[in-house]
């Protein structure tokens, strides 16, 4: 078994990683020639603002009297610039929403697996471009781009990491500190000859990452004072540092000024996911080369923002976040950005139409280039025989096109040039996915009979050692020899067409490991043929029906992750579970306790898991209502006279109990007062570092250790009458006398394989337990958005900003009820004579299957919540085998061991 073990997370991990390989490799080429326009800019300097989690609706919207949030701004839209909204892309959060404001392209999904704090990949961006870049703010977004860029010409002036704190008062204090060393800077630079020659030479940029509206929403949330007085405050600061940029060079004219936000914030303060609250970012700019204000009699949008924002009358030009990159470039006549995939936003130059016909041509000459190198690199890893160009952009196409617009531009005819060149950039970002996609369906299709190889071996190793459908079918050693050298043949052949396309050492892990998993399930070909002989023998409508149940099951729990009301409808199912067979005859009370308490449980999921206020008062009843329960189960056990108690254990009981009255006051003043105070963060943190260690200090008994579990109420008491359930049925059909659950002690339980082989009700225990642990994943939010999860119930323990040990505090939350399932779970294996091994083997089948299915659901197109949520989606399920496995490790863990107080010896005198 261990070294099936080792084989099956070896296996896991390999389709685990398999998406990133299939369907998110970097989309990233290098090796581009630089694109630039070779007419003159109309700025020789940028100034970039971005308001971290600043919304659109926060800064365009009138104040409760009709007066501007925000009236530099609004001034600035109405009289000198244009205006819109940046429409961004998830995963909403700062490290991307940057790298595609100022480098063009939307977040390499690569980089989720190696953090967003550091370069994953290199890349360019226009600062890397530009003569000089300054930049003032965060040390999470400033050095990123400071290291990608080649030379010593990014300069960052950041404040200290532990100046993000989220407990602050007021964390527009973050903004102010920018604007001050702004300011200082430009007073300083005057005395310093080198610092102002550097400045006045062409294609500066000057950056400035304001944090502090993005670490009041956290805090405050969006529509708080505190977030809206922080809007006021950089309209102030932006208005200030506009006047002293504009004053140091004279007011020449030749700066333009871009403000917006790398993401927006839902109303409960969080961020990650694709709710428009979080992809619609604000955007002005103003200054050299830019627009004017155009006033318009009508517009049409989807949304109705416009009436709301009173802005009927000014022509709003919306954009893609990654648009931004190229208008900044060619408003200081950089390169653009080597990697960039924006299209350049035409309606925000105020310049020549001959300037924006060549710089659109440019645009769509740096992604040609791109295209010509991916296409490139494609062909030289594919034999020519196989290899099939993307024929919209040949070589004989591209010439075409390049002529065509070269042509219109010299007989002016830039209209016809523009639109060209938005057609071949089109085709080309079309041309860029095609040669990405290339080997999509040669590696899916490995993966997909490494899937289905490996859990047909599962289920041959369950049906061979675990149950008596298969009689012991001697080897025939001649027979193995020729099927080894057949599929080592076979591996050598699949290995040799890798090696002559050179292709990356992680294809022949996909493509060979089907070679293996399939010699395995081969070998046990006359194991296939006894338990076909068997089930010929059964009824054919029974085995069809027991087939159609299981395909039913599964299918429930994958509809599960796109319907949260699929898990109510199973858990009705379940209530009538009892009545179906014939268990509430001999256990009624039980049966009518599971029921109510599966109805009960149902409702949770038809709940919303986003967008909820804070119920103060629900949140201190539940608290209430488990400590009642506490004490009930205290005065009980102290009451009880037996064997299985004594005095020290009464004392942890009671300290555990008192731990928890503390708790309820602690977060009750949390959350009236809204405060951080350090105290409270302290006791706190040491209430949760101490309670493990006294779980283990309480005795091994079943009913006892189980009583930790308390949290949440409802699944604790159904995972509690669970077991009980589990005992009747084993009575009901027959395989076992009923043993006395209160004196069943964990950790004398052994593993029993040897005395009960797997029964067909077994697979239903199994399928129990994945839809619990489904239960518990969507009972607390759904997993597979990140904004479902409110940060400010981490604020108990610490406020500085640390994505890790947040991250880390939050996931701890969220795995308490996989521990309580975990706990129930290893109960049932135990009460029921079955080994974990044989059980779990049921739930790796019945995983496998459903992740079998996610892997092909897996989108890389559409919408991008759709595509992280197909993503979350597979991670999910092919993390539950590896999961779990730790689960039942740490469920064993805490159900038989037990640590022991020393004991006070009384000396007679």
């Amino acid at each position: 078994i261990p070294t099936f073990i080792l084989a099956g997370l070896l296996v896991h991990c390999v389709f685990l990683v398999s998406i990133f390989d299939i369907y998110f490799s970097s989309p990233l080429v290098h090796g581009m020639t630089p694109q630039q326009t070779a007419l003159p800019p109309p700025a020789k300097r940028l100034v970039l603002f971005v308001a971290d989690g600043l919304r659109a609706d926060s800064l365009y919207e009138l104040d409760s009297n009709d007066t501007p949030r925000a009236p530099f701004l609004r001034g600035i839209l109405e009289n000198n610039g244009s205006w819109g909204i940046s429409h961004t892309r998830v995963p909403t959060e700062s490290r991307p929403g940057h790298v595609a404001l100022i480098a063009g392209f939307y977040e390499d999904v690569s980089a989720v697996a190696k953090g967003w704090k550091e370069n994953p990949v290199e890349f360019d961006s226009v600062f890397n471009e530009s003569k000089y870049t300054w930049s003032w703010g965060s040390p999470d977004i400033l050095p990123m781009f400071a290291k990608g860029a080649t030379g010593d010409h990014v300069y960052t002036f950041c404040y200290a990491a532990e100046s993000e704190d989220f407990g602050a008062q007021d964390a527009s204090k973050l903004d102010i500190w920018v604007f001050d060393h702004v300011k200082s800077f430009f007073n300083s630079s005057r005395s310093n000859q080198t610092l102002f020659s550097a400045l006045n030479e062409e294609k500066v940029v000057l950056f400035l990452h304001l944090l502090g509206i993005d670490t009041n929403g956290h805090a405050h949330r969006p529509n708080s004072r505190e977030y809206k007085e922080n809007i006021k405050k950089v309209d102030e600061g932006v208005k200030e540092s506009a006047s002293v940029i504009d004053n140091f060079y004279g007011n020449d004219g030749k700066t333009a000024f871009i403000l917006t936000s790398d993401h927006g914030m839902t109303d409960w303060g969080s961020h990650g996911a694709g709710h428009p609250s979080e992809t619609l970012t604000p955007l002005i700019v103003w200054g050299a080369g830019i627009n004017y204000p155009q006033k318009v009699t009508s517009q049409f949008f989807e949304d109705s923002f416009l009436k709301e924002w009173k802005l009927e009358n000014l022509k709003r030009l919306d954009v893609n976040q990654a648009d931004i990159a190229p208008l900044m470039a060619s408003l200081i006549g950089v390169p653009f950005p080597l990697n960039s995939v924006g299209t350049l936003p035409l309606e925000y130059l105020n310049n020549s139409a001959h300037f924006k016909a060549e710089s659109m041509f440019t645009n769509a000459l740096q992604i040609l280039e791109q295209f010509k190198v991916k296409m490139s690199q494609k062909k030289e890893t594919t034999l020519s025989f196989l290899f099939t160009p993307f024929k919209p952009l040949s070589d004989s196409e591209q010439i075409n096109f390049l002529r065509k617009i070269r042509l219109y531009i010299q007989q002016q005819k830039y209209d016809e040039a523009v639109s060209l060149c938005k057609t071949l950039i089109n085709v080309a970002l079309e041309g860029l996915s095609y040669y990405h996609t290339y080997d999509r369906i040669f590696l899916g299709l490995s993966i997909a009979m490494g899937f289905v190889g490996w859990t047909t071996y599962v289920i041959l190793v369950i049906i061979k050692t675990h149950t008596d459908l298969t009689k012991t079918v001697p080897t025939n050693n001649k027979k193995s020899t020729v099927l080894f050298y057949g599929f080592a043949f076979a591996g050598m052949i699949i290995a040799f067409f890798l090696w002559i396309q050179t292709c990356p050492w992680t294809y022949y892990i996909y493509c060979l490991l089907p070679v293996p998993v399939w010699y395995a399930v081969v070998r046990e070909i006359p194991v296939i043929q006894d338990l076909a002989t068997n089930i010929l023998s059964l009824h054919i409508s029974q085995s069809i029906g027991f087939l159609l149940v299981c395909i039913l099951g599964v299918e429930i729990l994958v509809f599960s992750f796109f319907y949260r009301s699929a898990l109510t409808v199973g858990l009705l199912v379940f209530a009538g579970w009892p009545v179906i067979t014939q268990l509430w005859v001999q256990a009624k009370t039980r049966a009518l306790i599971w029921t109510l308490l599966c109805v009960l449980l149902a409702i949770f999921p038809l709940m919303p898991v986003v967008g909820r206020e804070p119920n103060i008062p629900l949140v201190i009843a539940a608290g209430l209502l488990t400590l009642l329960i506490s004490c009930f189960s205290l005065t009980s056990l102290c009451k009880s006279e037996n064997n299985y108690r004594n005095n020290e254990d009464l004392k942890v009981y009671f300290y555990q109990v008192s731990c928890y009255f503390s708790i309820i006051l602690s977060v009750r003043g949390f959350l009236h007062a809204n405060i951080y105070l350090l105290s409270r963060n302290i006791s706190l943190l040491t209430i949760a570092v101490s309670s493990p260690v006294l779980l283990f200090l309480s005795p091994t008994f079943l009913f006892q250790r189980l009583y930790e579990a308390l949290f949440p109420l409802v699944l604790f008491g159904l995972m509690f009458v669970w077991i009980n359930m589990e005992q009747e049925a084993l009575q009901h059909y027959g395989l076992s006398l009923k043993p006395k659950l209160a004196i069943f002690n964990f950790a004398y339980a052994v593993d029993l394989t040897q005395f009960r082989q797997l029964h067909l009700d077994d697979v239903r225990r199994s399928f129990f337990f994945v839809f619990f642990i489904v239960t518990a994943f969507f009972g607390t939010g759904n997993i597979a958005s990140i904004n479902s999860f409110d940060p400010a119930s981490v604020y108990c323990f610490l406020t500085v900003f640390s994505p890790f040990m947040m991250g880390g505090l939050l996931v701890l939350k969220v795995i308490i009820p996989f521990v309580l399932v975990s706990c129930a779970f290893e109960a049932v294996q135990v009460t029921t004579q079955l080994s974990s091994k044989s059980l779990f083997l049921i739930v790796l089948v019945i995983s496998d299957i459903m992740a079998l299915h996610f892997f092909f659901l897996v989108k890389d197109y559409g919408s991008w919540l759709d595509i992280g949520t197909s993503i979350s989606h597979y991670v999910l399920v092919m993390s539950l085998t590896i999961f779990m496995m730790l689960m039942n490790g740490l469920a064993q863990l805490l159900t038989t061991q037990r640590l022991e107080l020393p004991r006070t010896k009384h000396h007679s005198t």
